[in-house]
Formats: structure tokens, C-alpha cells, sequence
């Protein structure tokens, strides 16, 4: 538990370092407007602060940077949200007053400003990205090497496709392949299906037919990667600008991770909803255990569609960008329930 002063001198120390990108010294916090203790008391409070494991000494700079557990300790119970900008609402207004046909279009747009506004990089995860799963899949004889699949989403899309039956596969056997994968995919998201196929329906599987790995084959052609979240990302090289990136080795690390769209979705799952701050190594992905990741959902009528991230250094403007991800969030809601009047 942190004394009150102690919660006021990290704060100030998180404030400048997230400003300056310099180690904070005692004297820079002493000269504060909003802080009246002297440099020695100072000194004392961030060593006990570093004993804690909040702040760090990097190499023997006598300022203090904070640590992963300090930035939790300061959006836990430190950041103070309140209304966004002016000059940021009216850049957001501005963006929803544009008629736009399409959704994916009203996404990607999203994604650049976000970008822009934050000097960040953004991430948007576009509608119904963990929500559209498989709801009910039949297959109809055409002849006796062709049938016909359908495939029913819990979104009420409908999909014909003529498939090949594999030579010497009866049509009892494929009534069981059916039965099977209306047990173990019925409600999976698509993103999740081919693991899924690959692990408790091969293996299932074994138990009915040979040839395994054909028919496993057949299907993940069948149910194929169309249902592909669609992931667009805003301000990349926004990441080259920090200066907690100018190791080249670093700044590549995190470039390639965001060019691997299965990578990025990782980053993503197991978001509960609302807005989630996931700071330096509680993120999912090694690359990026120097950065914050910020998310918030987007949702329609209690329906979860989508997820809008902000990825930056740990040494992030948390405040500003979690206001921002609620503002816009909200808004996009209210544009999906004019769109669906």
C-alpha cells in the first residue's frame, strides 16, 4: 500500500518520463508546481519506490525510470481519464459526419486516424473477427463422387459449395464425418476451426475412417479461410519514431510480428471486452514485451463485433489513449444502431 506521497511522487515521475523519455531525478520532480517536498525526500520515496519494484535505475543514471509493475501500479490506480480533446472530438465528428457505403471501409478509416491522433500504432480487428463460428454444416449427394456442403454461421450466412468425395468414402462414412463435426465445431469460431480439425476431430476421426488426414484435408478446404479476420493496421512505422525503438534489431522484431496477421489476432484473444491495457511482458508475444498494448470492443445490440488496439511503447500516453478508444468505440456503436434502424 503506497502512502499518499509516495503515489503523488510516481505519478510525477511516470508524467515526466512518459513526456520526456529520460530518466527522472528527484531535483526535475522538487521543481513541480504540484509537488512540495524537497529533492532529499524525494530521493528517499523513489528508493523506497525501487525496493518496491516500481521504479528502475538504468545503468548508473541517477534518475529512475518506472517498471512494468510501476506502469500497472499508475493505470490501476493512477490515470485520471476525462473528456478527450476538443480538437480530437471534432477530428472523430468529422469522421463519422462522412457518408461511407461500407463497413470495412468505416474500419480502416478508424484505424488512420487512431494513428494520427496518437503518433501510435493501430491495430482494428473488423466485425465479428471471434464472433463468427460455425453453426450447423450438411452435406447433400450430388453422385457418387460429389456432394454438395453446406455451411450455416451463427450469423445467419448460408454457403453452397461443391466438394469431391474422396474415392472408396461411402456416404455413411461421410454421415458420421457430418455428425462429427456438428458435435466438435458447432459454435467454434472460425479462426479456431482448423486447429480444431487438426486436434479433436483428426482424432476423432481415427476412431470411424481411414485416410484421416485426406478427409481432414477435404474439410479445412471446405470450411476454408475466407472467414479470415480481416486485421487492419495504421502507423507501422509510427514505431520507428520512439525512441525506445532505435535498436534496429527491436524496431524489426516488432515490424515482422505486425506483418503476421495470425500473430497480431493472438495479441487479441482472450479479451474479456471494454477497455484492457496489457503492459510490456503481460502481452501475448515476445516481440512486443517492451510495448503497451491498449484495446477496446466494439459492440452492437450486447454483441461484441470487433476490437480497436493502440500498440506503442510501455512509455505511452495511457490517459490519452484509453480516452480515445472509449470515445471511438461508443461511436461506432451508435453508428451500427442508426445503420440497423
Amino acid at each position: 500500500m503506497l502512502s499518499e506521497r509516495q503515489r503523488m511522487i510516481l505519478n510525477a515521475i511516470i508524467d515526466d518520463y512518459i513526456r520526456s523519455a529520460e530518466p527522472v531525478g528527484s531535483r526535475s520532480i522538487s521543481k513541480r508546481g504540484d509537488v512540495s517536498f524537497s529533492p532529499a525526500t524525494i530521493r528517499n520515496e523513489m528508493a523506497d519506490l525501487e525496493e518496491m519494484g516500481l521504479l528502475e535505475q538504468p545503468h548508473t543514471s541517477a534518475g529512475r525510470i518506472p517498471s512494468i509493475k510501476g506502469y500497472r501500479y499508475y493505470v490501476d490506480h493512477l490515470v485520471t481519464l476525462g473528456a478527450i480533446r476538443d480538437r480530437d472530438a471534432r477530428v472523430i465528428r468529422s469522421f463519422f459526419a462522412e457518408k461511407m457505403t461500407h463497413w470495412e471501409g468505416i474500419v480502416e478509416h478508424a484505424a488512420t486516424i487512431l494513428s494520427q491522433m496518437t503518433n501510435y500504432t493501430s491495430i482494428v480487428l473488423g466485425p465479428e473477427t471471434f464472433n463468427t463460428a460455425l453453426k450447423h454444416f450438411q452435406i447433400i449427394p450430388l453422385t457418387d463422387n460429389s456432394a454438395v456442403a453446406i455451411i450455416v454461421t451463427n450469423t445467419g450466412h448460408v454457403e453452397h459449395r461443391t466438394i469431391s468425395i474422396p474415392e472408396g468414402i461411402s456416404m455413411d462414412d461421410m454421415t458420421k464425418i457430418v455428425n462429427l463435426l456438428n458435435d466438435k465445431l458447432s459454435g467454434v469460431p472460425f479462426y479456431k476451426v482448423k486447429a480444431v480439425l487438426h486436434s479433436e476431430v483428426a482424432k476423432e476421426l481415427s476412431r470411424y475412417v481411414e485416410r484421416v488426414e485426406e478427409i481432414v484435408a477435404l474439410l479445412e478446404q471446405t470450411i476454408d479461410d475466407k472467414q479470415e479476420p480481416k486485421v487492419f493496421l495504421s502507423g507501422a512505422s509510427n514505431m520507428l519514431t520512439q525512441p525506445e525503438f532505435k535498436d534496429v534489431d527491436k524496431a524489426k522484431s516488432i515490424l515482422g510480428m505486425l506483418e503476421e496477421t495470425p500473430l497480431v489476432i493472438q495479441l487479441f484473444q482472450s479479451n474479456p471486452g471494454g477497455i484492457q491495457v496489457k503492459i510490456g511482458t503481460e502481452n501475448a508475444h515476445e516481440a512486443i514485451n517492451h510495448c503497451s498494448l491498449i484495446t477496446a470492443t466494439y459492440s452492437f445490440d450486447g454483441q461484441s463485433l470487433g476490437t480497436i488496439g493502440i500498440l506503442g511503447p510501455t512509455r505511452m500516453e495511457y490517459a490519452k489513449v484509453i480516452g480515445l478508444l472509449d470515445y471511438l468505440s461508443k461511436d461506432i456503436a451508435q453508428l451500427m444502431s442508426r445503420w440497423h434502424k
